[in-house]
């Protein structure tokens, strides 16, 4: 970690985070080390998916003489943020770094920040990767909310993650937690978590 501690004595980095989904990171990154401790921590409602592949673990940084870990949420109030800090902190901590984990909430989680594995692995644990939401292909990911009749429409395209048909149906728009409505296929009959697009 000789590398991590060389970089916490350069000055401190602009706070501009990014947007979009974070390829894994290369040997040739700052901050290597860290985000490889990091591929660990999974998201606590969706041990399959880590944190970077699903799009919260926004940056690695050093503010002064200080390690920071940012992340942001996938919607403000997610109970799963006290977690998600501790499992950050103490696997930071077995590797003898101490760091400061942020949550930051501008710009707000997109479902496009979703990296492709992380659809990929949603769909091997029965839930349905959301479609595009509405900001996609903006520069920034501004919260948007769609009419009613719009937002009924994107809940009808979810594909069975089981045996692919397109024939379901949404039987509530809350499911095993609130970013994913419940699901039922109508060919194979199997209900499934729609993980929903914003």
């Amino acid at each position: 970690m000789s590398s991590v501690n060389t970089a916490l004595n350069r000055e401190p980095e602009a706070l501009a985070l990014p947007v979009g989904p974070l390829a894994r990171r290369t040997p040739q990154d700052r901050y290597f080390e860290v985000w490889e401790l990091l591929e660990a921590v999974c998201d606590p409602e969706i041990p399959v998916v880590n944190l970077r592949e699903m799009g919260i673990l926004r940056a690695v940084r050093s503010t002064a003489q200080t390690l920071e870990v940012i992340l942001t949420p996938t919607y403000n109030g997610c109970p799963a943020v006290d977690q998600m800090h501790d499992d950050v902190a103490s696997t930071l901590a077995r590797a003898g770094l101490a760091a400061s984990v942020r949550t930051c909430i501008a710009p707000a989680w997109s479902s496009d920040w979703l990296t492709p594995q992380a659809h990929d692995k949603l769909r091997h644990y029965v839930i349905a990767p959301p479609g595009a939401c509405a900001a996609s292909g903006q520069q920034l990911y501004v919260l948007q909310f769609a009419p009613i009749n719009r937002a009924a429409d994107a809940y009808q395209t979810a594909a069975c993650p089981r045996c692919g048909s397109e024939n379901t149906t949404c039987t509530s728009p809350f499911g095993s937690t609130a970013c994913k409505a419940l699901y039922r296929c109508l060919d194979c009959a199997e209900p499934f978590d729609y993980f929903k697009p914003y």
